[in-house]
């Protein structure tokens, strides 16, 4: 039996990409933990409140979480009703998934570009600031998070589509995949 096909070069290296991406980002969990420690010794230690580092940690949040939505959708972390799913050949899971990236992920992520359009863009023409004094000045930043997130979301869609239409045709295991990830996650 032939050896199966890798995905295409320049979609693999997108991928790849997505892979860096999603593990550089968990680096902002480690940020984001040591300055909510430092907000509360500050505000019940010394008696300090600063609007400024509860901020950051409010934008790092909203960056990990819009952010790292792709690279879930690579690792396959999201969440679904597993109890048929679980069940199927890898070849029906594949057609699963590319169903429900077409009717559902694709429209979902158009619609949250062309809804965030106008809110984004008012926010970039005032250069939008917080709201609290002390706080930080990039709003219109945070925003641009929303078109992001959804823009990379189906670029990592359109690489599932393909990867699991390779699944279906038989040109790449459903098997070596989740062993690739698996390699790729140590």
């Amino acid at each position: 039996m032939p050896q199966p096909l890798p995905l295409p070069p320049w979609l693999n290296a997108l991928d790849r990409a997505s892979e860096r991406f999603g593990h550089a980002l968990s680096w902002l969990m480690l940020a984001m933990l040591l300055i909510e420690f430092a907000v509360v010794v500050l505000r019940y230690a010394v008696g300090i409140n600063s609007i400024l580092m509860q901020e950051m940690v409010m934008y790092m949040h909203a960056t990990l979480f819009m952010l790292a939505a792709a690279y879930t959708l690579r690792a396959d972390g999201h969440v679904r009703v597993d109890i048929v799913y679980r069940r199927l050949t890898p070849r029906r899971q594949a057609l699963i998934n590319i169903f429900g990236i077409v009717t559902l992920l694709i429209p979902v992520m158009i619609f949250i570009i062309a809804a965030s359009a106008g809110y984004v863009g008012k926010s970039w023409q005032i250069l939008e600031t917080s709201a609290n004094y002390g706080g930080i000045p990039g709003v219109f930043l945070l925003k641009t998070l929303i078109p992001a997130f959804a823009v990379m979301m189906l670029a990592q869609g359109g690489i599932e589509i393909v990867r699991n239409a390779y699944i279906v045709a038989g040109r790449i295991s459903a098997t070596t995949e989740n062993d690739n990830h698996l390699e790729e996650r140590v």
